[in-house]
C-alpha cells in the first residue's frame, strides 16, 4: 500500500495528488494539491510531521524524513516545503525547510535544521550540512553547498514552470 497511517496518523492529500504504487507515503504527511510522489520516492512522517505546499514533485528513489524529538534533538526537526518545489531524483531531504520555488537538483541532499529560502536552484549532488541557510535568489552547488550566482530572470521564470509540468505529468497518470 503506497499511502499507509502509522501510530493512529494518516497522510492528507489535497486535490488532485498523485502517488505512484511503487512509492511510500507513511504516517504524519501532508501533501498539497497538485503534489505528485514517484517510483521508488519514501516519505516518512513516522516520529514527526512533513508537510508539502502545493505542485511539489518528489522524483523517483528520494527520500523524505525528519529528526524526532529527543535529549538530543529537543523539538527534533520536521520537514516542512513550501509551494512549486521540484525534488529530483535521489534527493534526500531531512528535518530541514524548503521555501517557494525551488529545484533540488538529483543526489543533493539537505540536512537536519537547514534552511532553504524562496526561488532557489540547489544543483545536483550538493550537500547542505545541518543548520545551515541559503537565501532566496540564487544558485547553490558543492559539497558543503555555497552560493554561486544570483538566478538569472529566465531561470526564475524556469522554477514556477517546472512544476507546472510535473503537474501536467501527473495528471496524465491519473487519467490512465
Amino acid at each position: 500500500m503506497a499511502v499507509r497511517s502509522f501510530s493512529g496518523k494518516a497522510p492528507q492529500c489535497g486535490a488532485g495528488v498523485w502517488v505512484d504504487p511503487s512509492a511510500q507515503v507513511i504516517g504524519d504527511v501532508t501533501l498539497g494539491a497538485d503534489c505528485s510522489v514517484w517510483p521508488g520516492a519514501v516519505i516518512r512522517g513516522d516520529m514527526h510531521f512533513i508537510e508539502l505546499g502545493a505542485r511539489c514533485s518528489v522524483q523517483d528513489n528520494a527520500v523524505l524524513h525528519i529528526t524526532h524529538d529527543s535529549r538530543f534533538y529537543p523539538g527534533g526537526f520536521a520537514l516542512t516545503i513550501g509551494d512549486d518545489v521540484t525534488i529530483a531524483h535521489q534527493a534526500m531531504l531531512h528535518g530541514c525547510h524548503i521555501g517557494d520555488r525551488v529545484m533540488i537538483g538529483m543526489q543533493a541532499m539537505v540536512m537536519d535544521g537547514a534552511k532553504i529560502g524562496d526561488d532557489v536552484i540547489l544543483a545536483a549532488g550538493s550537500l547542505v550540512p545541518p543548520g545551515k541557510s541559503l537565501r532566496s535568489g540564487y544558485l547553490y552547488r558543492g559539497r558543503p553547498a555555497h552560493s554561486v550566482r544570483p538566478l538569472t530572470q529566465e531561470e526564475l521564470e524556469f522554477l514556477p514552470y517546472v512544476a507546472g509540468n510535473y503537474v501536467k505529468l501527473k495528471d496524465q497518470y491519473l487519467a490512465e
